[in-house]
């Protein structure tokens, strides 16, 4: 008798605890708080990937294998520029979540009344570091938001563009597998939160000697000359010409001047060895970003990691007869996202519609922290649960770091206007894509046979389309306080 009474009580007290105990455990693994990897590389246009590019020769396994493990969007785009430095107003963009025409930049025309003060304190760095989450930061040094970098706690920023461990990106990598092992040794439990930077493939693109020699590329330093044909450099791009059509309305543009390797020349031979440069240093960015992948694997800390792969705009490398990041074709004003982690359905492609500047509202909210009121962009969190295909219906784009008022564009659904108002009024051009039919943006020198395979904004067929868009560009910058207007705008 006495044993019985003594069972049922406990018996009663351990099935009181017992739910408790269950529960306090599903508890602890709700309220582990998701890690994020932002890996951000430099000039590099989507299709220079296999994943937007199924001909493109460029390997990169370890980017592969975050878009099948992913989500990959198909229109991700930076909002533009007013300054031939396109990457300094997109990664201050990235970093603040405001819109063009809202940034602290000098030039005045691009600093809004409404612009906040002290709006360091309300960037990726410092917002992530309130919300009890551990932040580090390497990247490239220069054309940058310099007040919101130095809000991460640990900082090591360099331009590395070299051929080798310590002078290119595994310079960068070094940095993060090291504080990933410091995280390890001192068994930090707290969220991190890494801005994993690459200086590449920017150039001077000095890949390393093997990837220059697959991709049968070399570092030309001869501007009498041309460098020399070889079988494996890749082929041309399907829209590559030997000039663009008109001028692009950046005197003494850089980019389109002063690169080494190519400077004005736009020959075959000199564009298809610049390709092998470029992937070579792309090929070794992925090698890179393999380690940290492998380490945070081995730490059991990849699953809870929100990995975002994108780049700050895209890059024309001889495409339209251009070098630079200077103008508003698909493969300059795209760039590559793809994002993998807790959530996230594998193997998915979406529209989008994203801009660089809706990252910050995004992580917040993947964080559960609040978005700041300095913000402007829009969280594309329904988008990565399945709830949305896309975060807007219109997208608006900006060039005018060189001849006022510039180069604007707008895109909605699969039609896209393109304007150029350029050197005082010389050049005033107008282009009307449909990019479902011509994704490559075909112009007249192409010398396509489709119909639709060239620029339609002549063609008295489509006239009322070009109304159409041409009233939703002016409408966009009107709503996104563009201090310009173009020629034939009321």
């Amino acid at each position: 008798m006495k044993k019985s009474t003594y069972i049922k009580p406990i018996l009663t007290l351990s099935l009181l605890i017992l739910p408790i105990v269950i529960f306090s455990e599903i508890y602890k693994k709700e309220e582990k708080r998701p890690n994020f990897l932002f890996v951000l590389v430099d000039d590099q246009s989507p299709f220079d990937l296999k994943i937007y590019d199924s001909e493109s020769i460029l390997e990169t396994p370890n980017i592969d294998k975050l878009a099948k493990d992913g989500m990959v969007f198909e229109s991700a785009r930076h909002m533009g520029s007013m300054s031939g430095a396109v990457c300094s107003p997109s990664r201050h963009m990235i970093m603040s979540g405001r819109t063009l025409w809202h940034l602290p930049l000098r030039n005045k025309r691009s600093q809004n009344s409404n612009n906040p003060t002290n709006l360091e304190i309300q960037t990726i760095g410092a917002i992530f570091n309130r919300s009890g989450y551990k932040t580090m930061r390497t990247c490239k040094k220069g054309n940058s938001y310099s007040a919101a970098n130095e809000q991460f706690t640990v900082i090591n920023d360099a331009t590395k563009r070299g051929a080798t461990e310590e002078r290119g990106s595994a310079w960068h990598a070094n940095k993060v597998l090291n504080y990933l092992n410091d995280r390890d040794n001192n068994q930090e439990t707290d969220p991190f939160f890494i801005y994993f930077g690459f200086s590449h493939p920017h150039d001077a693109r000095n890949g390393t000697p093997e990837l220059l020699a697959k991709y049968g590329a070399v570092n030309h330093t001869d501007k009498s000359s041309v460098p020399p044909v070889n079988t494996k450099q890749p082929p041309l791009q399907e829209n590559y010409l030997s000039a663009h059509p008109f001028f692009h309305g950046h005197p003494n543009l850089r980019d389109e001047e002063r690169v080494s390797g190519v400077w004005k020349k736009r020959d075959e031979q000199t564009i298809r060895n610049e390709l092998g440069r470029e992937y070579a240093c792309s090929e070794n960015i992925d090698i890179q970003l393999g380690k940290v992948l492998k380490k945070l694997d081995k730490m059991g800390e990849l699953d809870n990691t929100y990995i975002i792969y994108t780049s700050d705009h895209g890059i024309a490398i001889g495409r339209h007869g251009l070098m630079g990041k200077q103008n508003l074709y698909e493969h300059t004003w795209r760039v590559p996202f793809i994002i993998k982690g807790p959530g996230i359905k594998a193997r998915k492609r979406v529209e989008g519609n994203i801009y660089l500047l809706d990252i910050l509202p995004t992580i917040c909210d993947l964080a559960g922290i609040e978005v700041p009121d300095t913000a402007e962009g829009t969280s594309f969190k329904p988008v990565l649960k399945g709830e949305k295909n896309s975060a807007r219906d219109v997208m608006y784009g900006v060039y005018c770091g060189g001849s006022k008022p510039g180069i604007r564009c707008v895109k909605k659904g699969d039609w896209k206007l393109i304007k150029y108002d350029l050197m005082d009024g010389k050049i005033r051009e107008t282009q009307l894509f449909n990019l479902s039919k011509n994704p490559n943006e075909y112009l007249p020198e192409h010398h396509k046979s489709r119909k639709l395979e060239t620029n339609l904004a002549d063609n008295p067929e489509y006239a009322d389309k070009l109304a159409e868009m041409e009233a939703l560009l002016l409408e966009q910058m009107k709503n996104n306080d563009d201090p310009y207007q173009l020629w034939n705008q009321i």
